[in-house]
């Protein structure tokens, strides 16, 4: 049978005949598993995600799995739920599974040691996507974080808002400290002593940016706009908002990270940092087979994709300010 379903050697016609009649009438189908036992070869790769709730991973999700599909490869995929533990646990799972590759959205810059150095053995690569770690031998497909809490607090101070908040994700993990880091820069650019009183850490999820938003709207006096690192905070971040019967950006603006499409449309459009995430996902599924087919490559490659700003009306220019100025003038110019 395994030199007719494989094609591996010649077969006498009236043989496969009854073959091919004998899988027909039983509708077999070969165990994926089993082959990859026996041939030491997987067509099935791993992607660990630490959010499958978040829209954004969704995009990076369909990325990944476009492209694992069009090099005939199959995708298990895991959830870590920002939990350092589960990810680990996932980590053992896919070994187990034999998986040929492993895309991972890592929960720290730590994997676990013992996880990398079995997939090592088995000369299974590893690709980080979204965030580093610190491995220099696992290549990362990563989206400019620093460009984009630059542009977008750099967008906020030209509107005239000189009061900004920020709300971002836990330090260990690159994009939360990157963006951080990026934000405090830009304000001392333009001037503004970075402001601990208006910094918040938070873990990406809706109820810490609910939380957090609290907190900064008690401050006196408050913060006249909010750059929030990730979709799923700014979400927790709208509610706290309109908890209190306050408008953005009248009361308050918000420039968030990522589309926050299930808060479109309402009372205002969101301006958003706009990262590429199913081609970071597709990127990342490149890199692995390109690792697949050429196992000898040994220097790491990180790859960085540019996001955009999309300007909606959450942040519109301050009453009075030149940035509001600039734009009356041009609406009176196109009337």
């Amino acid at each position: 049978m395994s030199r007719v379903l494989n094609d591996s050697a010649p077969v006498k016609d009236e043989v496969r005949k009854r073959v091919e009649a004998a899988i027909e009438a039983l509708s077999y189908r070969p165990n994926p598993a089993a082959r990859s036992l026996r041939s030491n070869k997987s067509r099935i790769i791993g992607l660990l995600v630490s959010d499958i709730q978040n829209p954004f991973f969704m995009g990076l999700i369909r990325g990944v799995e476009d492209e694992a599909l069009k090099h005939e490869y199959s995708v298990i995929l895991c959830n870590s739920n920002e939990s350092p533990p589960r990810e680990r646990q996932y980590l053992d799972v896919l070994y187990m599974e034999r998986v040929a590759g492993v895309i991972v959205v890592p929960t720290s810059e730590n994997l676990g040691e013992e996880a990398l150095r079995r997939f090592r053995e088995r000369s299974v690569p590893i690709i980080a996507v979204d965030r580093r770690v610190k491995d220099p031998s696992i290549d990362a497909v990563l989206s400019d974080s620093i460009r984009g809490a630059r542009e977008a607090v750099g967008h906020l101070l030209a509107n005239g808002y000189k009061r900004i908040g920020i709300i971002t994700g836990p330090e260990r993990v690159t994009t939360g400290r990157e963006r951080l880091e990026s934000y405090r820069q830009t304000l001392i650019s333009a001037g503004i002593p970075p402001d601990s009183e208006l910094e918040r850490i938070g873990n990406f999820t809706i109820d810490s940016g609910y939380a957090l938003t609290e907190q900064l709207l008690d401050l006196t006096p408050r913060p006249d706009a909010l750059f929030i690192a990730n979709n799923m905070m700014t979400l927790g971040a709208l509610n706290a908002i309109h908890a209190r019967h306050l408008r953005v950006p009248e009361d308050i603006a918000i420039v968030s990270y990522d589309y926050t499409q299930w808060a479109e449309p309402g009372p205002v459009s969101m301006t958003s940092v706009m990262q590429p995430a199913r081609e970071l996902g597709s990127t990342a599924a490149l890199r692995l087979f390109q690792r697949l087919r050429n196992p000898e490559i040994s220097s790491r490659q990180e790859i960085i994709l540019a996001p955009t700003l999309q300007i909606g009306e959450s942040s519109r220019p301050i009453e009075g300010s030149r940035a509001a100025a600039g734009v009356a003038a041009l609406a009176t110019e196109q009337t």
